[in-house]
């Protein structure tokens, strides 16, 4: 009997549900948000193959030993592996601001939620007090 009158208190069931459940679920959602992001950007792997050849672009040395042929397959290469550097680390940066505004973003959802009680209350004193 007091299992069904703990489930038709509706108040109780819904100050459970603002106070414990949402925000635990509004942080829940955060995390993967900022978990998907970084995967998103694929920061982790940029940041281990930053220094790599771009799309793997290589040039061979040749087989001998010819200086010119050396000389232009380094500085072949090392274009290669620096326009590589570039774009990943422009992309890691990319990455890293969508990070940083998604945990701006959250933090903010998070702190209204918390505080939208307050704030409809206030509004709502606000409004009666400009009727009147």
């Amino acid at each position: 009997m007091e299992q069904v009158a703990e489930k038709q208190n509706i108040l109780k069931q819904w100050f459970v549900w603002w106070i414990l459940e949402a925000p635990r679920n509004i942080l829940l959602a955060w995390k993967n948000f900022l978990l998907s992001n970084f995967n998103y950007f694929s920061i982790g792997l940029l940041l281990k193959t930053l220094f790599a050849p771009w799309r793997k672009y290589k040039t061979s040395y040749g087989r001998g030993f010819n200086l010119a042929k050396y000389l232009e397959a380094f500085v072949s290469n090392l274009i290669f592996r620096s326009l590589g550097a570039i774009i990943r680390f422009v992309l890691i940066i990319i990455g890293l601001l969508f990070e940083v505004g998604i945990l701006v973003l959250g933090f903010i959802i998070f702190i209204l939620w918390i505080f939208s009680p307050f704030l409809l209350i206030g509004g709502f004193l606000y409004g009666i007090k400009l009727l009147f």
